[in-house]
């Protein structure tokens, strides 16, 4: 008789458990770029490196947690918000505070919200867009240039 595993395993964390694992997540911290980055060493993107199973050594690199916050723990998931600096490595964080509670841990999801000073809460729905006139678009999308510094950066 074949036994179905799809239920999740529980590991038995607490919610206090999580939340005293994210704490030390907070400030000026020194984190290493995962070797699945775009982060070139020799000029090789280190996620080419890793797909021939290399790895090689990266230098910690300063970022800023500015919030950690636990939303909801329904174990084994857990939602979060995380406000943080550019060049943070948020999958990163979430496989240490899974090595910190011993149980191991990943992301699963990722909703950027704001960037660059812009926000989601700025953005028009794709269906308002998609009934503007490619004229009428230009009153509410802002061209990568713009973004990104100009032409050529970013």
């Amino acid at each position: 008789m074949a036994r179905s595993f799809a239920r999740p395993i529980p590991s038995g964390v607490t919610r206090e458990q999580l939340l005293g694992a994210m704490a030390p997540f907070a400030g000026d911290l020194y984190q290493t770029p995962p070797m699945v980055s775009a982060i070139k060493q020799a000029g090789v993107p280190l996620y080419k490196l890793a797909r021939k199973g290399q790895e090689v050594e990266r230098a910690p690199r300063l970022i800023h947690i500015y919030e950690f916050r636990l939303l909801e723990f329904t174990p084994p998931r857990a939602s979060f918000v995380l406000r943080c600096t550019k060049g943070t490595y948020v999958r990163t964080i979430c496989h240490d505070v899974g090595e910190q509670l011993g149980v191991g841990a990943h992301l699963e999801q990722l909703r950027r919200t704001e960037s660059c000073g812009y926000s989601v809460l700025q953005a028009t729905p794709l269906d308002a867009l998609l009934q503007r006139e490619t004229l009428q678009l230009m009153d509410v999308v802002i061209p990568m240039h713009a973004v990104a510094g100009g032409p050529g950066e970013g």
